[in-house]
């Protein structure tokens, strides 16, 4: 075979490379994919971005409280989850380490203290013992608790599968770790109002009422437009109103230096007619031409 035939197939050979480059860079321009509004799979410990653009920590997780829920929990259910653990581990007393240590007693076990297993230095950094909240809280997401653990396991989201694992593994020792007992609740606060403002307070009795000015004499005043109608006799009165409050009725003459105020339910505006008890001038009618 000479040259000419080598080189026919390795011209053949690029130019499929390139043909395969090609239609990637083409079909990534024409099907382009957007990314989900919402993840599949939420990773614990993971820091997410909200719509802002703001980062978000993971919301701490509430502790139970185990003197309520380890009674309560089912054993044998925590023991067939158990059946995940026995992959890297060994559950039996004496049992030797897999890839992970034996978890023969590990309630209450100091952390990374079981003999002949090379633990990492995150895990021996950790310190501190294997209570139950710490084992609830490292087999929720044991690489986002111990960051650097060896403990590859993604964890156990749901906290009644982790309940009932705890409640397993502390009957899984030679005497059962003991129970604490329950806490109380804690009291509710007290309510606050729905506007975070105090109630006001009533108003005073008969401060709803307004003043009414008097004018001179002891007469009240005389809104504009409603012009009092004066009586020549001492007996009579005229009429002052107030227009939106009421009208009062004084003398004249100011013989007597009282004046008697009509409520408002019982006032009109306008003038009211004098008392017939005197005599009052009248408006000359207009003279015929």
């Amino acid at each position: 075979m000479d040259s000419f035939e080598w080189n026919k197939i390795a011209g053949a050979v690029l130019g499929t490379l390139l043909f395969v480059v090609a239609v990637r860079i083409a079909t990534g321009f024409i099907f382009e994919v957007e990314p989900p509004a919402k993840p599949g799979y939420v990773v614990q410990g993971i820091e997410t971005t909200s719509a802002t653009g703001t980062t978000q920590a993971p919301v701490e997780e509430q502790l139970p409280d185990w003197g309520t829920v380890l009674p309560k929990a089912s054993v044998a259910d925590g023991k067939s989850i158990s059946t995940r653990c026995e992959q890297c581990h060994d559950l039996s007393k004496g049992g030797p380490n897999k890839i992970g240590p034996n978890l023969w007693g590990v309630v209450g076990r100091a952390r990374a203290s079981h003999p002949g297993f090379d633990y990492s230095s995150a895990m021996k950094a950790k310190g501190g013992s294997w209570s139950y909240d710490e084992l609830f809280k490292f087999l929720k997401s044991p690489g986002s608790y111990i960051p650097g653990t060896k403990m590859s396991f993604a964890g156990l989201p749901k906290a009644d599968d982790r309940i009932n694992l705890i409640a397993f593994l502390r009957t899984d020792m030679d005497s059962p770790a003991p129970i604490p007992p329950p806490q109380p609740a804690k009291a509710a606060p007290a309510a606050a109002p729905a506007n975070g403002k105090a109630p006001a307070a009533a108003p005073a009795q008969g401060a709803g009422a307004p003043a009414t000015a008097n004018g001179p004499n002891g007469t009240a005043a005389v809104a504009p437009g409603n012009q009092p109608a004066n009586g020549t006799s001492t007996t009579g009165g005229g009429n002052a109103a107030s227009g939106s409050v009421g009208n009062a009725n004084g003398p004249s003459g100011g013989d007597t230096g009282k004046d008697s105020s009509v409520s408002g339910a019982e006032a009109h505006v306008g003038n009211s007619p004098a008392p017939a008890t005197g005599k009052q001038p009248s408006n000359p009618p207009p003279k015929k031409p």
